[in-house]
C-alpha cells in the first residue's frame, strides 16, 4: 500500500473514489460534478486529501481533511470528514493508513487534535477509531440546519 498527498493531476483515480463514496452514502453516482467539487478544494487549498494505491497502483481509498479551528480549544483542528475503501480493498489496513495520515497532517500543521463523525449505525468504522485512540464525544450534540 501507498499513500500520498494528492494534487489537482491525480484527480481521476480519487473522483473515481469519490463517486462510490457518495453511492454508499445513497448519494447519485455523478463523477462530472465531483470532479468539479473535488477540484475546487484542491484548487482553493480548502482541503488536503490523502489517496491510497493498492500493490497494483489502483487507488484504493482516500480521506479527505478540511482544516479549521476551535474557539473554545484556542487551536486548529483538522476534520476529517470523509474516509473511504473501496470494498475489494477493505480488511487490509488501508483505512488505518488514511487515518494515521490525518493525524500526521495534524501533527505536522501544529493542530490540536483530529475530528470526525460517522454514522450511529456505522459501527466497523466506530471499532477502528476507538482502537486508534479516537474518544466517542459525549459532553456536546451536533446538529445542522439546511440551507435553502
Amino acid at each position: 500500500m501507498n499513500i500520498k498527498k494528492i494534487t489537482i493531476n491525480e484527480l481521476d483515480g480519487l473522483v473515481t473514489l469519490f463517486d462510490q463514496y457518495m453511492v454508499f452514502y445513497k448519494q447519485p453516482s455523478a463523477p462530472d460534478t465531483y470532479r468539479e467539487y473535488l477540484n475546487e478544494r484542491l484548487k482553493n487549498d480548502d482541503a488536503t486529501i490523502f489517496i491510497a494505491y493498492s500493490q497494483n497502483q489502483q487507488p484504493a481509498g482516500f480521506v479527505l481533511n478540511y482544516h479549521s479551528f476551535s474557539s473554545v480549544s484556542l487551536g486548529k483542528i483538522i476534520v476529517l470528514n470523509d474516509l473511504f475503501v473501496s470494498p475489494l480493498y477493505r480488511k487490509q489496513g488501508i483505512a488505518k493508513g488514511l487515518i494515521d495520515s490525518s493525524i500526521n497532517l495534524a501533527k505536522s500543521t501544529g493542530a490540536i487534535r483530529v475530528d470526525l463523525s460517522t454514522e450511529t449505525n456505522n459501527l466497523p468504522a466506530q471499532s477502528l477509531y476507538e482502537k486508534i485512540g479516537f474518544t466517542k464525544e459525549t459532553d456536546y450534540f451536533s446538529y445542522s440546519f439546511v440551507v435553502k
